[in-house]
């Protein structure tokens, strides 16, 4: 017998967990890392010498940016990943990361280390002050509202058994993050290495909706005269995105993505009749919302008494938001992919009138048309110095025309004067508003597709909550050449404009300071990018932005190094 070969039989729990995740299809563990690590660091360097298949760490160093690479790698790839953080303190500074998850329906499996419950006596009990100043009587309430479960480690043998259960109820209709606390003197025991290289035992829980309940939506759409879909978060599959497209064509049905965080249809698909739904609602008698927290705003339109609304998704009621009555005459509860896909299946079989379509159709071609040509017109208003986000955006489009590319948007470049006709190619933040998305978001969706154009649109606001100075860093760590629009306007926009709406006929509205807006002197944030090695320019003229963005695009693609324009836009 060899006395140097590892022992493969047992392993500390702290090393266990990394391989218990390779085994369910983790392939990055996002952690900051504190001193409730030591057994999880030894525990990983002992797995590495056992050789056994590990998820690849990613080191960030803020704990917001953690949680939205996990959360942008999941939107590119579907695999949710982990994050593991530091004790309350990084589990705090995590919350808002969290609840974008939570909102967006993107499963994950975080964590965090408990502080040492013990004084003394036990292999890992308190070593440092900070181990009382971390103490919590309910660690875990810190992110309950925003998870599907959580729970805490109590026995280092039940490493396999609870990640199997974290992983299978993360990933069940509808799906979200879940959390577990590891305490420190648990993950200082060993485990038996026994089933920790095995997929999950338990089957995630997926829905379907009710056959009936199908059957009435699809005739509800057949019969309708004047149907509407309103579309948020995209269709979820790019089989449903596909089929979508000949689906509303040849049912002449207008589609709306109003306030998306996702794309279901391209942006120039003859059905695509912009962002607001209001023209098309007022008159529907039949509206289909697809996986909408909030399809329309109900203080500025006024629904037919008779419509019947339609909401499909994979909470169509949204369960956990206290407070949403949009009307749903019919529920369809089911991964939005395949239950949009049976849907269209089942209007299939149902009789056309193909002379009241044509109609239809030709109409909805003529307003998508209209609407298409007044946000062209504005966008290219908006060419001066400064410049508007409408013009931005439409350089943008013609920039990655023909491209593999995704927009990652965080109150950047709208979607209105965007030409986007691919799954996948657009993500908003989440209707959460947890700020500081963007930027991480965009650098996981990179780490999942390096071949990918990956742009991350954001105001200087937006810029500044990202922890850009992390951002960068892991971006230049990890060779991830994201290109970052910084739209800057020295100010809250969305909160002066906000205000403005609210109060359009108050004294802000002849305010010449917004009071608690204003974000200037601005930063040169092309010196926080270069402390990093990125490329970065300030562009201050319109017409210079088109080479700015196509040099960027060089950059990025033949240097493989990350991008900032600093570009200044109006208020």
């Amino acid at each position: 017998m060899d006395d140097s070969a590892p022992d493969r039989s047992t392993i500390t729990a702290g090393g266990a967990i990394f391989g218990k995740l390779k085994a369910l299809g983790v392939d990055h563990v996002f952690a900051n890392s504190g001193t409730d690590f030591p057994p999880i660091i030894e525990g990983l360097v002992q797995a590495q010498r056992s050789g056994i298949d590990l998820p690849e760490p990613i080191t960030c160093p803020h704990e917001s940016v953690a949680v939205g690479m996990a959360h942008g790698y999941y939107q590119m790839t579907g695999r949710p990943q982990a994050v593991m953080l530091h004790t309350n303190v990084g589990l705090g500074n995590a919350v808002t990361g969290a609840i974008n998850a939570w909102c967006d329906q993107v499963p994950m499996i975080l964590m965090s280390g408990r502080t040492p419950v013990v004084e003394s006596g036990r292999f890992g009990a308190r070593s440092t002050p900070i181990n009382w100043g971390q103490e919590m009587f309910d660690q875990s309430s810190l992110i309950r509202e925003c998870t599907k479960w959580d729970y805490e480690l109590r026995f280092p043998e039940q490493v396999s058994d609870l990640f199997d259960r974290c992983w299978a109820i993360a990933n069940s209709t509808p799906k979200g993050p879940v959390y577990l606390s590891l305490p420190r003197e648990v993950l200082c025991e060993p485990t038996p290495a026994t089933g920790l290289d095995q997929p999950s035992a338990l089957s995630p829980t997926v829905a379907a909706p009710d056959p009936a309940a199908l059957d009435r939506a699809a005739r509800l759409l057949a019969e309708a005269d004047k149907p509407l879909i309103i579309a948020q978060r995209g269709v979820g599959t790019q089989e449903a995105f596909d089929a979508f497209a000949g689906f509303v064509t040849d049912r002449a049905l207008p589609v709306s993505q109003y306030w998306p965080n996702q794309i279901a249809l391209a942006t120039g698909h003859p059905m695509h009749i912009g962002w607001s739904p209001n023209a098309f609602l007022e008159e529907a008698d039949v509206v289909l919302v697809l996986d909408s927290l909030a399809p329309w705003w109900p203080d500025t339109v006024t629904l037919r008494p008779d419509v019947k609304v339609i909401q499909l998704g994979p909470d169509p009621l949204f369960s956990r938001t206290p407070v949403r009555n949009f009307a749903s005459h019919v529920s369809l509860a089911g991964e939005t992919g395949p239950t949009l896909l049976a849907l269209i299946e089942a209007v299939a079989a149902l009789p056309r009138d193909e002379t009241r379509l044509a109609t239809r159709r030709d109409r909805i071609t003529t307003a998508a048309r209209a609407t298409r040509a007044e946000n062209t017109k504005v966008a290219q208003q908006g060419d001066g110095c400064p410049m508007t986000k409408a013009w931005v955006s439409h350089c943008l489009s013609a920039a990655i025309r023909g491209r593999t590319a995704t927009v990652y948007h965080e109150l950047g470049c709208p979607l209105t004067h965007l030409d986007l006709d691919a799954h996948k190619s657009y993500f908003q933040e989440p209707h959460s508003g947890g700020l500081g998305w963007g930027f991480a978001a965009a650098l996981g969706a990179q780490l999942a597709d390096r071949d990918r154009l990956i742009f991350a649109t954001m105001g200087d606001g937006s810029y500044m909550f990202a922890n850009p100075t992390v951002c960068h860093q892991v971006a230049e760590a990890y060779d991830l050449p994201v290109i970052v629009l910084v739209l800057n306007n020295g100010e809250w926009g969305a909160v002066r404009h906000g205000t403005q709406s609210l109060y359009a006929d108050g004294d802000v509205s002849r305010a010449n300071e917004v009071p608690m807006t204003a974000l200037t002197p601005s930063p040169d944030f092309t010196r926080t990018a270069e402390a990093s090695r990125a490329f970065a320019v300030t562009i201050t003229d319109g017409k210079d932005l088109p080479a700015a963005l196509e040099r960027a695009i060089e950059v990025a693609t033949g240097e493989r190094r990350q991008v900032l324009l600093n570009i200044a836009i109006a208020r």
